[in-house]
């Protein structure tokens, strides 16, 4: 190329023949330059057209590996994404079953505050039996003081 861009500058700047748009330039010299250009363009066309074959098998290359990284990353987002699908799905689990405890924590609070509650009540009734039949008994007593000495009960006052 520096060579065909070396003979174009040297017949722009030939001799101009007077009055004509021709130029003087050095016939056999120019010759010798573009048979030499002629000579060795094959050999530079082939290394250029292996230049150009490299050239697109690289930038074939690059586009696979470029899908194929294109690719790894969707599988990656996609697994990503599963994963936080599978948290999220793991945490509403864990938050149901949370409720579902405390659900039940309250209901098995509720079942022994009512079976105490129920015990209460009976040890209640009978307290409640227990102070009738003490007071009762105290009235019955007070009423025997109140008649006098038994003669029979004598024993029974030293007791007393």
């Amino acid at each position: 190329m520096e060579e065909i861009e070396a003979i174009m500058e040297e017949i722009r700047n030939a001799k101009q023949v007077p009055l004509s748009a021709s130029a003087m330039i050095n016939r056999q010299d120019l010759l010798q330059r573009l048979e030499g250009i002629t000579q060795n363009a094959p050999e530079e066309l082939k290394q250029a057209r292996w230049v150009m074959r490299d050239r697109d098998e690289l930038l074939d290359r690059t586009q696979k590996e470029a899908e194929q990284l294109v690719r790894a990353a969707e599988q990656e987002r996609d697994a990503l994404v599963s994963r936080t699908e599978i948290v999220a799905a793991a945490n509403r689990e864990a938050d149901r079953i949370i409720e579902d405890a405390k659900n039940k924590a309250r209901g098995i609070r509720m079942e022994a505050e009512d079976y105490v509650d129920a015990k209460l009540a009976n040890f209640e009734v009978v307290l409640q039996k227990t102070l009738a039949a003490v007071a009762k008994g105290r009235e019955s007593l007070r009423g025997r003081l109140d008649q006098g000495p038994d003669p029979d009960s004598e024993a029974e006052q030293e007791v007393i």
